[in-house]
């Protein structure tokens, strides 16, 4: 019997105005994963970046990888202050990003994260996260490297239930 899943809304952020970064705290840990998934422009090319639990050390690694239909390029980056959702050069169409936070909630393992991005008009790319905690996440905060997220950018956060 194959094991189904449902996703569930956990919190929901529209954007009223351009704002620099977004804030998903006080997340239960009754599920087993979690999946985030931002849509919207940004006013700037740059790295959308991520924080757990406030952890702003060297904590993190990052696998990253990309292409635009003629090019593809790759690098990693190992003991740095932040995981990595997506990287556009693009302003003018929005980009898409989900996200998916694997076995949040364990205290016994670190986490990994696993995002995928794209924009029709730029890019796609998956990236591979680690961050070296064995805490649960109970707060993601979700940053633009440079400018900001437009205004009407969304941010949706969902819990992964086993049925």
């Amino acid at each position: 019997m194959a094991v189904q899943f449902t996703y569930v809304p956990i919190a929901t952020q529209t954007l009223g105005s351009a704002t620099a970064s977004v804030t998903f705290s006080s997340i239960p840990s009754t599920y087993q994963d979690l999946v985030l998934v931002c849509n919207g422009i940004r006013s700037a090319a740059a790295v959308t970046a991520v924080q757990l639990n406030g952890d702003t050390a060297s904590n993190y690694s990052q696998t990253l990888l990309s292409g635009n239909g003629s090019s593809a390029s790759s690098s990693r980056n190992t003991s740095v202050g932040n995981g990595v959702l997506d990287y556009t050069g693009n302003t003018t169409n929005p980009s898409t990003t989900v996200a998916h936070f694997l076995n949040y909630a364990n205290t016994n393992t670190y986490k990994t994260f696993l995002s995928r991005a794209n924009n029709a008009s730029d890019f796609v790319g998956a990236y591979v996260n680690l961050w070296r905690s064995t805490a649960a996440i109970n707060s993601i905060y979700i940053y633009a490297g440079s400018g900001t997220f437009n205004a009407g950018s969304t941010f949706n956060l969902y819990g992964i239930a086993s049925a």
